[in-house]
């Protein structure tokens, strides 16, 4: 089952959301509209984000669309 943790510091208006274990050698990218991708920095594989001047409501949430599923034995590849 996945685990989603979000962070939300109202003092600094900064909402953190991660999908993945935080690491050690994490990296961030800004996407732009205060919305910076944070990496996994050896496989560069998105791990979480965060979004800068967070309110609740906030509208940069309005296309957010989250999908879950299992992968099907069609999918997995044959080793």
């Amino acid at each position: 089952m996945a685990q989603v943790k979000i962070f939300y510091e109202p003092e600094t208006e900064l909402l953190t959301v991660f999908w993945q274990t935080p690491r050690k050698e994490q990296i961030s990218t800004e996407l732009g509209d205060g919305v910076i991708l944070i990496k996994d920095s050896r496989t560069s594989e998105p791990i979480g984000l965060e979004i800068l001047s967070y309110h609740p409501g906030d509208d940069r949430f309005d296309s957010v669309t989250v999908e879950m599923g299992q992968i099907t034995s069609a999918l997995v590849p044959k080793v």
